[in-house]
This record gives C-alpha cells, sequence and structure tokens, in this order.
C-alpha cells in the first residue's frame, strides 16, 4: 500500500508540475501582451515589464492550484488507466477508497503549497509588482472619489489624497471630532509617513482648532500622529482583497469593525483565504471518479477538457458566491465554503456511483 501510495504520488506530481509549467507561461503570456500596451508610458521599459511579469507569477500559482490539480491529476490517473495499471491495482484488492486517501495524503502537500503561496509569497510578491509598475509610470495608488481617500479614525475622518507606492500618503486632511460630533480641528499636512506602530510623522502642516468663542490657527513644520492606520491598512489599495494575506485581512477587518463599517467583503476575502487551500485537495478527489468514467468513452484529451472546464467552473462558481454573498448580504463563511463543498459532494457521490457499479 505504502509503495502504491508513493507511485500515485510521484505520476500526479509530475503531471501537475507539467500543468503548472504549461499555464504559467500562458498567463505570463498574456500578462506580457497586456503590459506592452503601457510600453514607454513614464519608466515603464521593457526590463520593468519583465519584472513585473515575473513578480505576478506567484499571485497566478496560487490562483492556479486547484485548476492544475484536478488537471494533472486526471492526466496522471488516465496514464495509469491506459496503461491498465489502475486496473490491476482495483483487481489486487485496492478499491476506489483506499485509492482516494492515496491521493488525499498526496494532495496534503498541495494544501501546504497553496497555502503558503496564498499567505506569504503571492500578497508580497503582487505588492512588489505594483510598486515596480507605479513607480515606473508614475501613478497614483488610488483614488476612492475625487477627492482623494477617505477613512474613518476612531473619532476623526481622515482624507488622503494620493496614497504613494511606499505606503506614504501625500496631501492627508484630518478632522476631528469631540464626542458630541461636534468639529473640534481640521489639519492639513503635506506629507505623512509611517515612523512606528500607530505613529505617523506629518510634514508641514497647518491646523485650525475651533475652541468655544475663538478660532487658533497653528503653522508646524512636522507633527506626530497617532492613528490605528497602517502601512499595512492602507496597502488594501496597492493588492485588492482577494490578493492579501489572511493575517492582514484580519486586521483590516477588525479595523473595519472598531469603527462601524461594513466589512462583509473582506470578511468573505479572509475565510476564502482560509479554505481555498483545500480546494486542491477536493480537485484530486474529483479526478478519480472522474477519471474512471472517461476511460471507457474517451481519451486522454477529453479528459484535459473535462478538467479545464470543472477548473473553470470552479473558479466562476467561487467568484459568483463571493459576489451573491456581498450582494444578499450572505454569512461570509458559507459564500466562502459552498463552492469547495459542493465539488466536494459531487466527487463523493461520482465515487459512490463508481462503487455502486
Amino acid at each position: 500500500m505504502r509503495i502504491l501510495s508513493r507511485y500515485l504520488a510521484r505520476e500526479i506530481y509530475l503531471a501537475t508540475l507539467l500543468v503548472f509549467a504549461a499555464l504559467l507561461m500562458l498567463f505570463a503570456f498574456f500578462d506580457l501582451i497586456h503590459e506592452l500596451g503601457d510600453l514607454g508610458k513614464g519608466d515603464y521599459r521593457l526590463v520593468k515589464i519583465f519584472g513585473y511579469v515575473l513578480l505576478s507569477l506567484p499571485g497566478h500559482v496560487y490562483e492556479l492550484f486547484p485548476i492544475a490539480a484536478l488537471i494533472g491529476s486526471l492526466f496522471a490517473l488516465s496514464q495509469l488507466t491506459a496503461h491498465s495499471e489502475l486496473t490491476v491495482m482495483r483487481v489486487s484488492g485496492l478499491s476506489a477508497p483506499r485509492i482516494a486517501l492515496s491521493l488525499a495524503k498526496a494532495g496534503l502537500l498541495f494544501v501546504v503549497l497553496t497555502f503558503i503561496f496564498g499567505e506569504f509569497i503571492a500578497p508580497l510578491s503582487g505588492r512588489a509588482a505594483q510598486e515596480l509598475r507605479l513607480k515606473a509610470t508614475s501613478s497614483v495608488v488610488a483614488q476612492e472619489f475625487r477627492s482623494g481617500l477617505w477613512v474613518k479614525d476612531a473619532g476623526s475622518f481622515v482624507n488622503v489624497e494620493e496614497v504613494l507606492p511606499d505606503a506614504s500618503m501625500k496631501g492627508v486632511k484630518i478632522y476631528e471630532f469631540d464626542p458630541d460630533f461636534r468639529l473640534r480641528s481640521i489639519s492639513y499636512a503635506q506629507r505623512g509617513e509611517h515612523v512606528a506602530e500607530n505613529r505617523w510623522r506629518l510634514t508641514d502642516v497647518a491646523q485650525t482648532r475651533f475652541e468655544p468663542g475663538r478660532t487658533i490657527v497653528s503653522k508646524l513644520p512636522d507633527a506626530y500622529w497617532h492613528s490605528v492606520l497602517t502601512p499595512d491598512i492602507l496597502n488594501v489599495l496597492l493588492v485588492v482583497p482577494e490578493q492579501m494575506s489572511a493575517w492582514n485581512l484580519y486586521f483590516y477587518v477588525r479595523h473595519l469593525s472598531e469603527n462601524k463599517q461594513k466589512t462583509t467583503r473582506y470578511e468573505i476575502a479572509l475565510w476564502s483565504k482560509l479554505v481555498y487551500p483545500f480546494a486542491a485537495l477536493v480537485m484530486i478527489m474529483l479526478a478519480l471518479p472522474f477519471a474512471y468514467y472517461q476511460g471507457r468513452s474517451g481519451g486522454v484529451s477529453a479528459k484535459i477538457f473535462a478538467g479545464i472546464m470543472l477548473g473553470l467552473g470552479f473558479h466562476l462558481l467561487n467568484r459568483l458566491f463571493a459576489h451573491l454573498g456581498l450582494l444578499n448580504d450572505w454569512p461570509p463563511l458559507f459564500s466562502a465554503l459552498f463552492p469547495t463543498l459542493a465539488f466536494l459532494g459531487a466527487a463523493m457521490g461520482m465515487m459512490w456511483w463508481v462503487e455502486k457499479r
């Protein structure tokens, strides 16, 4: 049993690696074609375009893990079926559930790798890719409104004209209110730089304080501002929630909750981040009964095509439920978990059907 498990794992790993190589080259080519449209914009030359494409690859690895695992498993199992190796295994007493258990053990490596890429590698490389592109094209990171980014920070409202690629801020306005929601002061700083935990250094500060019966205007070359904002929170503008790490998402959800703001989108992204690594394991489970079914009715090309369609279906279902959960205010855990559970149910149903036959 142990020898067969290692053999199955080796075949699946080799096939998945082959699929990954093909998919990553394809996606890198698409990224390259897309970025060539901005060639020559600012300092965005060919070398930096290649750098951006390379830094974007870990994000594609994370997104493609379930699809690559499914296609690779289908290819490996179809090859075993074509050479009657899978049939010999079953005749020798290796049942479908035991083969599934061997595949599950092999799939645990994919779970770990998906988590590592999603939590540590892809967010950092994605942020580096965005910073490289933004610095080269001299672009502003984001503007939520025409007046810039607005953030609620405890008893204050903060307006930032620009968030720069290094997570420093340009054109910072701070509207501070007292507990009775009366405007206490307005501060404007030309620039804000993060210096320590929850502390920012503001330069060229003009402050207007409203006191009973008078208004005080003062100007300071620099000042320190205590805020719950951190570069990680501002980096939400550099990397979309779905590409952030679960750790950063958790703290951003806490920040929104403390300021009584809507957290649904980020909670869905957080739960998806925790559930998604297991999708590769589910895809491998789905490949086993599907390989049995297709073995009599089509060749390897049919199985690969079916794997691509199933992988795309899973990806689209994930996106669909994320949007439906956001629109209908469904529980975030349900929105993130349902597509994976649906495909797991399909895999178990097909395995039961195979055993009945």
